[in-house]
C-alpha cells in the first residue's frame, strides 16, 4: 500500500512539474498570424490584478502561476507601470522579464520650431501623453522651474523644439524637465559667449528669437530678419511684430484684426517699445544663431511677398511702396518698378550669403 501511494504522490510531483515547466516556458501560442496585445499598466496597479488583466487578453495560460512565479522571484514590486506591447507567442517568463525591466511601447513625438506653450499642451495632449491642463500646470510653476535655472515665470522659449522619445504613463514634469534640459544642451558655450559680447542675458536672446521663428519661413532670411530688430531697437523704435501681438491676443491662427494692434498688453510690440516681457514661441538653434549673428545691414522695414519671402526696406517710403505693390496689389509706374528690381537683386545677394532654417509664417513689418 505504502508503495503505491510513493508512486502517486511522485506522480503527482512529476505531474506538477512539469505543468509548472510548461506553464514558464511555452507560449499560449506559436501561431505566427496571432497579433500582438497592447496592454497599459497603471502605477500602483497590485499584482493579482496585473495578473488578471494578462489573463485576460490572452497572454498567459493561468494568472495563478504567473503570481506564484513572481513572488518566487521576489519580484512582486519590481513591475514597471507603463504601456506595454505582448505577444502572446512568448512565454510567461519573458512577460515577467519585459514588465520587471519596464520596456514599454515609445511614442516618438516631434515639437516643432515656433510651437509655444499652448500648441505642445495640444500636441502633447492628443499624443495621450500629458493632458493639456497638467502640461500648461507645470511650464507654468516657478518653483519647479527654479531648478533647470529657467529665467523667467513659465518655460516658454526654454522648451527646445527636437524629437523626443517618450512613454505612456511617464509624468508631465519629466516631459518638461526633459525638453528643458536640450535647451540648455544647444546652449553651449560659443553661445553664452557671444550673448555676453553683445550684452545681452540668455532671457534677451530667446526672446528676440523667438520672434524671428515666427516671422522667418525661409532660412537664409533668419540673420536679415533679426538685423532687422537689431536695427530698430538700437534707433529706439518699436518691434511692431504681428506674432507678439498673436501671442498677447491668445490668437494664434485666425487674422488679426487692426483693433488688436492697439490691445494693451506687454507683449504687444506695437504700443510697447523694446523687447517684449519674454518669449513667444520656443526657437530652433538656427533663430537663437541668428540672433548672435545677424546680417549686417541697415533695414528697418519688410514686408511678405506672398512666397514665403519678404521685401526689406531702409526707409518707410519703401517700405509703404513695398506694402502697395505685395499687400494690396498695386503696381508702381515704370521707373519706380525699375528701381525696385534692382533693389531686389542686391537683396537677392544679401539672402545668398545667409543660411539658417525655419517653419513658420510671416507678415509686414
Amino acid at each position: 500500500m505504502s508503495k503505491i501511494l510513493s508512486f502517486l504522490v511522485i506522480s503527482l510531483v512529476v505531474l506538477y512539474v512539469g505543468a509548472w515547466y510548461y506553464e514558464l516556458t511555452l507560449p499560449v501560442t506559436t501561431d505566427k498570424d496571432t497579433p500582438s496585445k497592447i496592454i497599459f499598466i497603471e502605477p500602483g496597479t497590485p499584482l493579482k490584478k496585473i495578473a488578471s488583466l494578462l489573463e485576460r487578453e490572452g497572454l498567459i495560460k493561468n494568472k495563478w502561476i504567473f503570481i506564484f512565479e513572481t513572488y518566487r522571484l521576489g519580484l512582486t514590486n519590481q513591475i514597471k507601470a507603463g504601456e506595454y506591447e505582448l505577444s502572446p507567442r512568448e512565454p510567461l517568463a519573458k512577460i515577467l522579464e519585459t514588465l520587471v525591466q519596464g520596456r514599454v511601447v515609445t511614442h516618438y513625438v516631434t515639437i516643432p520650431e515656433g510651437y509655444n506653450i499652448y500648441e505642445i499642451a495640444r500636441l502633447l495632449d492628443k499624443a495621450g501623453l500629458c493632458s493639456r491642463n497638467d502640461f500648461l500646470q507645470v511650464v507654468q510653476d516657478k518653483e519647479f522651474l527654479k531648478k533647470f535655472n529657467i529665467p523667467g515665470d513659465t518655460a516658454e522659449g526654454f522648451l527646445f523644439p527636437d524629437t523626443y522619445a517618450f512613454w505612456r504613463g511617464i509624468s508631465c514634469r519629466l516631459i518638461v524637465a526633459t525638453m528643458i534640459k536640450r535647451f540648455w544642451e544647444v546652449w553651449n558655450s560659443e553661445f553664452a559667449e557671444r550673448a555676453k559680447e553683445l550684452g545681452l542675458s540668455v532671457k534677451e536672446v530667446v526672446t528676440l528669437a523667438s520672434i524671428v521663428e515666427k516671422e522667418a519661413v525661409m532660412p537664409q532670411e533668419r540673420p536679415i530678419i533679426a538685423s532687422v530688430f537689431w536695427n530698430r531697437l538700437k534707433r529706439g523704435m518699436k518691434l511692431q511684430s504681428d506674432p507678439t501681438v498673436r501671442y498677447a491676443v491668445k490668437r494664434f491662427y485666425s487674422r488679426l484684426r487692426y483693433r488688436d494692434l492697439r490691445y494693451r498688453d506687454p507683449y504687444n510690440t506695437y504700443i510697447y517699445p523694446g523687447l517684449p516681457p519674454g518669449p513667444i514661441c520656443n526657437p530652433g538653434k538656427a533663430s537663437i544663431k541668428a540672433v548672435l549673428y545677424p546680417a549686417k545691414t541697415d533695414y528697418l522695414y519688410f514686408v511678405s511677398k506672398g512666397d514665403g519671402t519678404h521685401y526689406f526696406s531702409r526707409t518707410l517710403r519703401e517700405h509703404e511702396r513695398a506694402v502697395d505693390i505685395y499687400q494690396r496689389g498695386i503696381r508702381p509706374r515704370k521707373s519706380l518698378t525699375t528701381k525696385k528690381e534692382k533693389t531686389l537683386e542686391t537683396q537677392e545677394k544679401v539672402l545668398k550669403s545667409n543660411n539658417g532654417t525655419s517653419e513658420d509664417t510671416s507678415s509686414q513689418k
